[in-house]
């Protein structure tokens, strides 16, 4: 299959790349630079093209040259923990995609969401369940952001939407040498009650690769291991060889809820990272 793949250069991508090159699928890469120190640079099957997905008349350009058969959408802008610009790449990013893979006749995207989208409730959230589209701001603006992305998303016949949870694991914020790493060594971060769902970077890679053969729909991608704040963070600073984070007096502000991962098990995906407690714990 020819898959044009936004966001190849990131954390998600370069885990994936490898793995769609191994089942000898053709990759049209892009990215703003155009090109990536990636180990797989010039790799039988790989291009890479310079595009910027807010230039919309570009993206229509490439999307029509390239003809591909699939989208891969794994766009993010959290370089600078910029959520704004995120948001915006959600929202715009996702929107120039959409449309181009429409006009160039393209039938199946598989885009990246996340999971602690949902409405507060006490039973783990379904890919059913109504997402928490009435929270206050800050929050708000990100689910409105998301919901723009998975919306578009649909206009697409095959769509998979690919809700993770949050990574950990090599290369994000939750490495060793990440930047929630350092804030917590600080002792800049409070333990409090919310709800973590968190999924291994290499297990979100598989499911997306598992994705190019899934119905259409959106797919709960976490460990299934949902824990509170003051029970993993505890762990993750002991891991880090941090100081004991301090623990918050008062209920978390927001109100987040566990997430199924059972959709996902009946199409095929396993985490093989099976808790965050096995690498939390791992010397």
């Amino acid at each position: 299959m020819k898959i044009l793949f936004a966001g190849a250069s990131g954390v998600i991508g370069r885990l994936l790349v490898p793995l769609l090159l191994s089942e000898g699928h053709e990759i049209v890469a892009v990215s703003r630079a155009g090109a990536t120190r990636s180990t797989d640079e010039g790799a039988a099957g790989l291009r890479w093209r310079g595009l910027d997905v807010f230039d919309r008349e570009a993206v229509f350009a490439v999307l029509a040259e390239e003809r591909p058969e699939c989208v891969m959408h794994q766009l993010t802008d959290l370089r600078a923990r910029d959520f704004a610009a995120n948001s915006r790449i959600r929202i715009m990013g996702t929107r120039n995609l959409v449309d181009a893979a429409k006009a160039a006749g393209v039938q199946r995207m598989v885009a990246q969401s996340i999971a602690w989208i949902y409405e507060p409730g006490a039973a783990p959230a379904t890919e059913s369940a109504r997402l928490d589209m009435d929270a206050a701001p800050p929050r708000g603006r990100m689910i409105q952001a998301v919901a723009a992305l998975e919306s578009a998303t649909k206009e697409i016949a095959e769509h998979v939407i690919l809700r993770y949870g949050l990574f950990y694991g090599p290369g994000t914020w939750y490495d060793r040498e990440g930047s929630f790493a350092n804030q917590v060594r600080a002792g800049e971060v409070e333990a409090t009650s919310a709800i973590t769902n968190f999924v291994h970077v290499e297990d979100a890679a598989r499911a997306a690769l598992q994705a190019l053969d899934w119905p259409a729909g959106a797919v709960n991608v976490v460990d299934g291991d949902a824990a509170e704040e003051t029970e993993w963070l505890p762990v993750y600073a002991e891991w880090l060889g941090a100081p004991a984070p301090r623990m918050a007096s008062a209920p978390a502000p927001i109100s987040l809820r566990p997430v199924s991962n059972e959709y996902a098990v009946s199409l095929g995906w396993g985490p093989q990272h099976r808790s965050w407690r096995e690498e939390f714990r791992r010397g």
